[in-house]
Parts: structure tokens; C-alpha cells; sequence
């Protein structure tokens, strides 16, 4: 045994024992022949240790699809006599991991009620103080009909990214309204459709700001001294692989905003806070005019229920707007997840970062929604890609595109008129107290900065369960938002008044306050903030924002775009590298308690106990599955974690005197995001090459490692690669790189193929990012949202983030990667759920099944179907790639296929990548027995139909691939002149009569779409 070391960031060094993994070949035999490693599979027979009274609602038997039964007869059908036989032919032996190398008491399961009775028990350590700290995080009313028919529906949480979006029209069209929800509030000519927060989006806009400067000499960033910490923070981390300097500067005084003068000539760009941190509006048109002069670009961040009161920034100058949603119907969650927001002018649109939703059109001519201008995403440019990004936040900003249908224009403007008028009550009863209040006039729209005594107030207000932004001594910060009653803003009141001896009020004071300064009798159009920062022009005029506004309305739109998209509700979602497995109710329930998504993020965390707890277990689980030293939960998708583990090494290195190191030698079988990645990290990038079995070319690995000996920093890998297979000479690859001084990152992407039966650090890599939105089952949400925490070695684990408002990471910890502490800490209560009720042996029994239900397709179908690459054994991992380049010689491409799987009720695998005419296939451990022999069936037939087009028995370019998918409008047009049934088209298989999923459009036509880019609501009407 060794004790395996963790930062549990700002908490101390704690340790927990793991088995030795280092063991030799007949070591491990020994270890698995006596634990009887052939019996992996407790499904439905109980375990030795099991007795009568056992749980019985286990995990696992309801996790995992096919029975015991099915497993015989998948090994069967592979010819393996048993389970331990087919991983030993399926894992490299060099670093398999038998079930007896780590013990179960170490990470026992729980049973669904136990789990629900700890979620309970964290919970209740949970303090859920009224929070009025700000600093971009709001509590907001969720609608409950968005709460239950939104967040909590799988229909919307199961769905994946809308690359097909003919079995997408209802997220996109949702996603489509966020867009032109945040364009119509910022003033700005387009919007894309989320990021992952509104630091991540100011950096972003940075990127931006760079990319668009025609003076390469231009490196200056400049920040006003009142933007987020967190945001500031966040820049210096992105700018340094960038070479931009940020500097922060006082860029409004004396009533003027100017730029610093011995910078005017260095500036590409300029971010400033609207309103800003003390909650002060400033004109920051001068400011505009002047960096526009020179050439640089303005980005605000702003606020969107403040943009219904208040000039927004596209009027004063702002080329770009950033910022987040969450006060739109979205709970703070201590950090996260809430969807961040871009908008820009129409000059910059095909440089935004981020997914856009556009519209099109269907080959019938219908209109149709889609993702536009993908050639910029960073699995296409790989390392010239302008951003890395690769999860946006799609089901948080459809919750919020949904507030604003809820509530329309006038319903918003009502929401924040209550909040600037509660904010001017308290300012005038503070003024009343003997408070200086440092906003002056109505300068402001609901935060106000104020001149106290500022231990005593939060001595005083922590006692009445309120926070209260801490500032300095003598300064307090007070946000308010729709939440606040009168009762609330009187109990904020009498804590100054208590620290001054003063008379307490009443909610019936404030009132009578309020009633003499004509508020409470204020019409929308009355109420105002100060003149010459009122908004004046018209917002969210489209029919959608102000056609739903009774409950039954809104749930009946909500499901009739629900009805347009195919989820896992529906059918398997085959995608390769994206692992769209099960999103268990008992692991999703926590999420909806108030006690896990109400919190502030910099509430004091001896308020958050239980969540504390649950992160340090957490940190402790994944550390014991992937064998590292330590974890960071920071990252908030997959290519942040990739991000922050170069960014880790990057600071490692430097640490040591060897910042000169650049080099990142990046296999063509690495995931898609690691090139761009690599670039932001202010690496170059060294392609290597890969065989033609598709593993690594270690002779060329080896030549550009030794040429860049130097100069080398790491090595990008991924394993099992995108190539479908495991690398069975992986360590010897990072090996090398370690030989000529590099360092090596270990993607996560496919770490579904490792839990539980190997690790990274068995194959000797130095840090990982874990998709936590795929191998440990968070849900995809339509696209987001994502975490990526990233593993280290224990030399890397003093680099892991810091924050500049919560103390987080390790003692020289780089810059923060998101603007929140622990990143999306709410969802991390659906990963933490999942591994608790599967415990160690669960996960690697579902690593297993995954391997086995790859294989058993493998081998159903190839004899029709090419595999392009198999293992030294003849197996694949968790996935396969199927390569159909021999169709194209009758006419067929990878996308017909793909398009005619919809018409047999499955969402298509992830097509024409790695391979351009490859078929990336993925079948979970949750997907049924029955499920992955419909899947098959489908397969074989449609590779029949293809032979008829070979044989001449249908034509090439009108058949029933070619036409695919197939709707209901199509098939029951008056007209049919096809060479093929309406009844071949539509039920190629019996069992799709008894249940069916209809495309509601046709195939739709990206070309158009990018030709004719349009990118927000209105311009097409509503299908639902």
C-alpha cells in the first residue's frame, strides 16, 4: 500500500490508500486469479458478501443494459469463454488494472436511497443565507414550468449537440430565441448561442480583440479598475499563451473616461463593467470614441435585466457585449453551470467565437434552423482555430431564453423596475441612517456601495443569516434582485441601523417610504434610472417573446419543441467519443434541491459545509480512478481542462527555469480540441504521425521529440486514440517524450474505455482532463453544460487554478479558468452522485460492458462494413470507426448514411471524423441488449440498401439514402414520383411501425445557410 497525496485546494494535504499499481505481468495474474476476476458481473445474482437484507434498488443492475443472460451471449458471440478472457484480449496487458488493484472498501457503493439520504444529509450542511454580495451572481425566481418541464425533463437535459439538425429543430429554435434575446438587449447585430461564463466570454472578447487588430505591435488589453475580480483574473491566465499584457487601469475620473496616454499607441482593445462592480453607470462613449480612433475594439460587460432600464452598449460604442444569463431563471448553483453570452457587431460575426445557431433551409424549401459557419470549429482548423471551444451551455441558455418568452418585454422591464425601485428605497434609508452612500443620484440600477463600519455590519447581518459584498474596512456592497421582498430590504436596512444604535423599521416603513417617493404607484415607463443612461429604444419585439406568457402557453411551446428533437428518451445516441450514456433520476435529483443551487459562490464556505464535503469526495474519487496526486474541478468543459492542464505544465516548467519550452508534439489520432488548445496555451504544435493501424508512429514520435529536445514541452495524447483502439505501446510513447524533457497530457475524452480496468497514471502520463459530462454521466444538455476537471502528478499539483475571491488550488497556483471557485459546482452533485452509487467495482463493470457492447457491433456488422482498426487481438475499445469509403463508389457518402439512420429512429454516430468518410461509433454500458440489436439491424440494412444502388436496382443520385430523412409532410404529399415505396421510406424495419420518431424537416441545406446567414428570431416564424 502507499498513501496517495491531494491538494483539497485551501484545505489542507489530506491522503487516502490505494493498492501498488506498478505490478508485474504475472504479479497481476496472480492478484486476478484469486479474486476471482471472471466474476465481474452482480447484476441480478447477489454477491457472496450479499445476504437477504441487502439493498435491493442497487445502481448498478438498473445502470447497466444488457442482463446476465445477454452478457453469455455476447461473449458467445465473440467467442470468449469468459469476461476476464475478452479484457485481457481487449486491455494492453503492460498496464491493465485488475479488479483486486484497488479495494472496494475504499470506494464502496451506495444504493439509490442511501445515496438520497447522504445527498440530504450534505444538503442540510449547506447555510442558504439571503446572498446580496453581487459580483456577477444573482438569485432569480425559476419559473416552476421551466424548472419541471426544462431542467428536470430528459428530453431536454439527454439531448446531444445539434450537429444533425434534422432531428434538432426544437433546442435549435429555443437557442435561436437565446440569441436574439441577448442581440436585442445589448444593442449589438449578433449573438452566438452561449459560453461557458461571463469571465471565459471577456476573454474571449480579448482573443477578439487581437485577432481583429491590423497592428500586430498592439498587445495591450485594457481593464477598468471596477471590472470582476474573477474576470480580471481569468484574462492574465489566457493572455499569457497570447503574449497580450493586461493592464488594469482607473479608466473614469472626475467624470471622465479617457485611455491612459502613454498607452494610447500599445491598446487593441478595451473591457469595462456596465454597470460597473460598485454598481455605479458610467458614460463610456468618450472612452468608446477614443479606442475606436486607434483602432482597438470596446468590449462591455454588462447585465441583461439591467438592459431593459438602462442605454445599451451598442448605443454609447461597445463593438462587443459579454456577461452571463443567470438572472435570467437561473439559480447562482455556488458558481455554475449558467450560460455566458457573446454579442458583436456585423463586422466581427465570422470571427465570434462559439456555436451559431443560423436558419436555412430543408431540400423542400422549408425553413430550417442549424449550426452555421462551422468551419470554424476547432476540430476543423485544428491549431489555426480561434478559440478551442467546445461546450457552450445550451440547456442553461434555454432556460433563460425561456424566462425571457415567460415573461416577454413588459413582464422583464416589471422584474427589474422592482429591483431599481427597492434599490433607491434602500438608498434612502441608509441616507436616513447616516450612511454615505458612494452612488450618486440614480446613477445606479441595483447595487449600491456604501461607507460603513464593515466588521460590525457583517458581524451583525451574518447573525440575521444575510451576505453582504465585502469590500474594505470601511466599504459594503449591497445587490439586489428579483428575489427581495419588502421584508428582506428591512432586515438589510436594520443591520446598519443596528450597528448604529438606530430604530429598526418595518416592511410597512419601507412602503410608506417608498408611497411618499411615488414608487409604489410608478408605471413601468415612470420608473427610471438616471436620464441620460434611460433606454429609450425598443427590445425583444419579436412574436415568440410576447406570445407565451399564461403557464398552459409555455408548456405547450416547451413540448412542441421538445417533440422535434430526438434524445435519449427516444433512442441510443451512437456517438463516438462523446459517450452519451444513461443520466440516472436518482443521480439528477439533488440538483433541484435549493440547498445546491441557491448558494452565492463567494458566501463564506463555512456556509457551505456540505458542499465542501462533496467536492473533497469528489477530488477523492476521481484521484482514486485515474491514480493522480491531485484534482482541480475548476475547468467548465472538456477544452478548458485541456487549457488548464497545459497551462499547469506551462507553469511547472517555468518554475524550474525552462520557459523557453514550446514544443507540443500532437499525434494525428489526438482529440479534436487539443491543437487549438496547445495554441492558447502559447504553445507550438508539432504534428506526429500515425500509422496505418492507427496507433502512433513512434519512429516519428521519437525524431521530432529528439529534434525539439530543447525546446520541448509536451506531448498531447489520447488513449484509447480517436482511431477506436488502444495504443498497446503507450508507454513507451510518453516515455520518449519524458526522455527528451517533456511533459505529457493525457486527454480524457475516451477515459470511458480506462476507469476501473486502467489508468493515466499506470500509463505515465503527468496530467488529464476527465470529461465529467461523459465518462461519469452529467448530462450533454443539448450541448452544454460540460466540466472538465482536471489529474496531476503530485510535482504538478502546487500549479492547480487559484481564485482571487475564494482561495482555491495549490501554493503557486496559475490564474483562475472560470469566473467561479469550483467551476459548475452544482452539476458536480450529478458526478459525485453517479460514482457514489456505482462505487469501484460498478464503474469498472460498466467500463467493461462498454468494451463488450463496442465488440459485439464490431463484430455483428463487419461483415458488411469496413472497421478501419482493430487491436493487436482483432478488438476495439469503447468505440469503432467505420470507414464507408468503399460506398462512395455507387454515389453514397457519410452523410447519407448518417441522414438515413434518422429515418430508422437513431440519432447518427459521430460522422467524417477523425476519417473524413468515417462512421464513429459508441455504444454505453446503459444502452439495453434489445436497443444495440435494433441499432445492428439498422446498420445491415441500410448497408443493403446501399448494395441495391450498387447493383443498379436503385438510381444513383434519387434513392432512399440519397432523400434521407424522411417526414411525415414528405410521405403524405399527393405527388410520390420516387423509385422506392413511401413505405420502404418511412418503415424500413418492422418494429419502427409500433414506434417512430419523425424528422420534422428534411435535410437541410448548410451551404444556403452560410450564404444566407441569418442568426436570430423574427425573420421566420415559430414551427411549433
Amino acid at each position: 500500500m502507499f498513501a496517495l497525496r491531494s491538494v483539497a485546494k485551501g484545505r489542507g494535504v489530506w491522503s487516502f490508500p490505494l493498492r501498488a499499481q506498478a505490478l508485474s505481468a504475472s504479479a497481476r495474474r496472480a492478484l486476478a486469479t484469486a479474486s476471482g476476476a471472471d466474476d465481474v458481473f452482480h447484476l441480478e445474482t447477489p454477491r457472496e458478501s450479499e445476504s437477504v437484507f441487502t439493498a435491493q434498488d442497487t445502481f448498478l443492475r438498473r445502470h447497466v443494459g444488457p442482463r446476465p443472460e445477454q452478457v453469455k451471449h455476447i461473449l458467445n458471440t465473440l467467442g470468449y469463454s469468459s469476461m476476464d478472457e475478452f479484457v485481457r484480449k481487449t486491455v494492453p496487458e503492460e498496464v491493465y488494472l485488475p479488479e483486486s488493484s484497488a479495494d472496494e472498501r475504499f470506494l464502496p457503493a451506495l444504493s439509490e436511497s442511501e445515496l438520497a439520504r447522504r445527498g440530504k444529509e450534505l444538503a442540510s450542511q449547506n447555510k442558504v443565507f439571503r446572498s446580496y454580495i453581487g459580483m456577477g451572481y444573482h438569485n432569480t425566481q425559476v419559473p416552476p414550468v421551466i424548472m419541471r418541464n426544462v431542467l428536470e425533463n430528459p428530453a431536454w437535459y439527454t439531448s446531444y449537440t445539434p450537429y444533425q439538425p434534422e432531428i434538432s429543430q426544437g433546442r435549435l429554435e429555443s437557442l435561436l430565441n437565446y440569441q436574439t434575446m441577448v442581440k436585442s438587449l445589448t444593442g449589438l447585430d449578433i449573438s452566438n448561442a452561449s459560453l461557458l461564463d461571463e469571465s471565459t466570454a471577456a476573454a474571449e472578447a480579448m482573443i477578439l480583440a487581437l485577432n481583429n487588430t491590423k497592428d500586430k505591435k498592439r498587445k495591450v488589453f485594457l481593464v477598468d479598475e471596477k471590472v470582476l475580480p474573477q474576470t480580471l483574473s481569468v484574462l492574465k491566465g489566457r493572455a499569457l499563451g497570447f503574449g497580450i499584457e493586461v493592464v488594469q487601469a482607473p479608466l473614469h475620473s472626475d467624470g471622465k473616461s479617457a485611455l491612459p496616454a502613454d498607452l494610447k499607441d500599445r491598446i487593441m482593445g478595451v473591457l469595462v463593467q456596465y454597470p460597473d462592480m460598485d454598481g455605479s453607470l458610467v458614460d463610456w462613449a468618450p472612452l468608446a470614441k477614443e479606442v475606436k480612433q486607434e483602432g482597438g475594439l470596446v468590449v462591455a460587460a454588462t447585465d441583461l435585466l439591467a438592459l431593459t432600464m438602462i442605454k445599451p452598449p451598442a448605443e454609447w460604442g461597445a463593438d462587443v457585449a459579454v456577461g452571463n444569463a443567470g438572472r435570467f431563471g437561473v439559480p447562482p448553483g455556488y458558481g455554475g453551470p449558467q450560460a455566458g453570452f457573446f454579442a458583436a457587431s456585423d463586422a466581427l460575426k465570422r470571427r465570434m467565437p462559439g456555436r451559431l445557431i443560423g436558419v436555412s433551409r430543408d431540400v423542400t424549401g422549408r425553413p430550417a434552423y442549424r449550426l452555421a459557419l462551422q468551419t470554424r470549429e476547432q476540430h476543423i482548423r485544428r491549431e489555426k482555430a480561434t478559440s478551442n471551444i467546445c461546450t457552450a451551455q445550451a440547456l442553461l441558455a434555454n432556460m433563460s431564453a425561456m424566462y425571457a418568452v415567460y415573461h416577454g418585454p413588459r413582464g422583464l422591464r416589471r422584474i427589474a423596475a422592482k429591483v431599481h425601485a427597492l434599490t433607491l428605497v434602500l438608498k434612502q434609508q441608509l441616507q436616513a441612517l447616516g450612511i454615505k452612500v458612494l452612488n450618486h443620484d440614480a446613477l445606479f440600477f441595483d447595487t449600491l456601495t456604501v461607507e460603513a463600519p464593515a466588521t460590525e455590519v457583517h458581524e451583525v447581518a451574518r447573525a440575521k443569516e444575510i451576505n453582504l459584498r465585502r469590500i474594505t474596512e470601511d466599504r459594503v456592497g449591497i445587490t439586489l434582485d428579483e428575489t427581495v421582498r419588502l421584508e428582506d430590504l428591512a432586515d438589510v436596512v436594520n443591520v446598519f441601523a443596528r450597528v448604529l444604535s438606530k430604530p429598526e423599521l418595518s416592511a410597512q416603513d419601507l412602503m410608506t417610504t417608498a408611497s411618499k417617493q411615488g414608487l409604489s404607484s410608478a408605471s413601468l415607463d415612470q420608473l427610471n434610472v438616471h436620464p441620460n443612461f434611460a433606454r429609450t429604444s425598443s427590445y425583444l419585439t419579436q412574436p415568440v417573446f410576447n406570445a407565451y406568457h399564461s403557464e398552459t402557453s409555455l408548456l405547450r411551446y416547451i413540448h412542441a419543441l421538445q417533440n422535434k428533437d430526438l434524445s435519449l428518451v427516444h433512442a441510443m445516441i451512437p456517438l463516438g467519443s462523446c459517450t452519451m450514456k444513461l443520466n440516472s433520476t436518482s443521480s439528477m435529483n439533488m440538483l433541484s434541491f435549493p440547498e445546491y443551487h441557491a448558494l452565492h459562490p463567494f458566501a463564506p464556505t463555512e456556509q457551505a459545509e456540505g458542499y465542501q464535503t462533496l467536492i473533497k469526495e469528489l477530488e477523492h474519487d476521481l484521484a482514486l480512478l485515474t491514480g493522480f496526486a491531485a484534482v482541480s474541478l475548476q475547468p467548465n468543459s472538456g477544452a478548458q481542462g485541456e487549457f488548464t492542464g497545459l497551462s499547469v505544465i506551462r507553469a511547472y516548467l517555468a518554475a524550474h527555469g525552462q520557459n523557453h519550452r514550446h514544443i507540443c508534439l500532437i499525434p494525428t489520432s489526438a482529440h479534436g480540441t487539443n491543437p487549438a488548445s496547445a495554441v492558447m496555451a502559447g504553445m507550438k504544435v508539432v504534428p506526429v504521425k500515425t500509422l496505418p493501424d492507427g496507433t502512433i508512429d513512434l519512429d516519428d514520435l521519437r525524431a521530432k521529440a529528439e529534434a525539439n529536445k530543447d525546446v520541448l514541452a509536451a506531448s498531447m495524447i489520447t488513449e484509447p486514440g480517436t482511431t477506436g483502439i488502444f495504443f498497446s505501446k503507450i508507454k513507451e510513447a510518453i516515455d520518449i517524450v519524458h526522455e527528451f524533457g517533456g511533459q505529457v497530457y493525457l486527454d480524457g475524452a475516451n477515459l470511458q474505455a480506462q476507469v476501473g480496468v486502467t489508468n493515466p497514471c499506470i500509463m505515465g502520463a503527468d496530467v488529464t482532463h476527465l470529461n465529467l459530462h461523459k465518462t461519469f454521466s452529467i448530462p450533454h444538455g443539448g450541448g452544454g453544460p460540460g466540466v472538465g476537471p482536471i489529474g496531476v502528478k503530485a510535482h504538478l499539483a502546487a500549479y492547480l487554478p487559484g481564485h482571487p475571491v475564494v482561495k482555491t488550488g495549490g501554493e503557486h497556483a496559475i490564474e483562475p479558468v472560470s469566473a467561479a471557485p469550483w467551476g459548475s459546482a452544482s452539476i458536480l452533485t450529478i458526478a459525485w452522485a453517479y460514482i457514489r452509487m456505482l462505487g469501484w467495482h460498478g464503474i469498472r463493470t460498466s467500463t467493461i460492458m462498454s468494451l463488450l457492447n463496442a465488440n459485439y457491433v464490431k463484430n455483428r456488422i463487419q461483415h458488411k462494413y469496413k472497421v478501419k482498426y482493430v487491436g493487436k487481438h482483432g478488438n476495439v475499445a469503447h468505440e469503432l470507426l467505420v470507414d464507408v469509403a468503399e460506398f462512395q463508389k455507387c454515389g453514397v457518402q457519410v452523410m447519407d448514411v448518417a441522414k438515413r439512420l434518422i429515418d430508422y429512429g437513431f440519432h447518427p454516430p459521430t460522422c467524417s471524423w477523425p476519417i473524413s468518410t468515417g462512421l464513429l461509433i459508441e455504444i454505453t454500458e446503459s444502452e439495453p441488449f434489445e436497443e444495440i440489436e435494433r441499432l445492428v439491424e439498422a446498420l445491415l440494412s441500410i448497408a443493403d440498401e446501399v448494395q441495391e444502388i450498387n447493383d443498379g436496382k436503385q438510381p444513383k443520385d434519387v434513392n432512399l439514402l440519397k432523400m434521407a430523412p424522411h417526414t411525415i409532410e414528405t410521405l403524405t404529399t399527393e405527388k410520390w414520383d420516387r423509385p422506392y415505396s413511401r413505405e420502404r421510406a418511412a418503415f424500413p424495419v418492422r418494429a419502427l411501425r409500433n414506434n417512430k420518431f419523425w424528422p420534422p424537416v428534411s435535410r437541410v441545406d448548410d451551404a444556403y445557410g452560410d450564404r444566407n446567414l441569418v442568426c436570430e428570431c423574427g425573420d421566420v416564424e415559430s414551427f411549433a
